[in-house]
């Protein structure tokens, strides 16, 4: 005769989890997220990217403003040619003198709000922020009250690769 060998089925119970010590992290990193969340502040900043279908119909070249970030300095542009340079000074980018020559066109072609901005390769993105917040507008004072104010001067930016 053959033996039967029975198994005897053993219930066995899941084991508890203890979870204290996910608990304890995340009573301390719930509050450091939401806390540290509050000053970071992210802002979007609408460019025109150049399109590759193009339209049937012939536009006239007109005047571009590119401004050029060079590893020595900055370049302001008219599109066929380079028409002022702006080396460093003290190792920064002389930004008091692009605004100047930014408010000169901007007073010579009012109705214009396009300029590109384009960049050598190993610049740091600082510079594109602050090359594009000198782009966009700039603060003036009124001579008759002496109130400072706001002025618009090209902001729709578009960015690029310097040549």
């Amino acid at each position: 005769m053959r033996r039967r060998h029975h198994y005897r089925r053993i219930s066995k119970e899941a084991p508890n989890l203890d979870i204290t010590t996910f608990m304890n992290l995340m009573v301390v990193l719930v509050p450091f997220l939401l806390i540290s969340a509050v000053f970071s502040r992210v802002t979007i900043q609408e460019l025109s990217v150049p399109t590759a279908a193009g339209g049937s119909k012939q536009v006239q070249p007109n005047f571009a403003i590119e401004v050029i970030v060079r590893k020595t300095g900055l370049e302001l542009a008219n599109g066929n040619s380079v028409v002022a340079a702006m080396p460093k000074k003290d190792g920064e980018y002389d930004l008091e003198q692009l605004e100047e020559m930014l408010l000169r066109l901007k007073s010579s072609y009012p109705e214009k709000t396009d300029a590109t901005v384009l960049m050598e390769p190993d610049i740091q993105y600082d510079y594109l922020i602050l090359v594009m917040d000198t782009l966009r507008e700039t603060e003036i004072t009124d001579e008759a009250t002496g109130e400072i104010g706001k002025m618009e001067l090209f902001p729709n930016i578009s960015i690029g690769d310097a040549p």
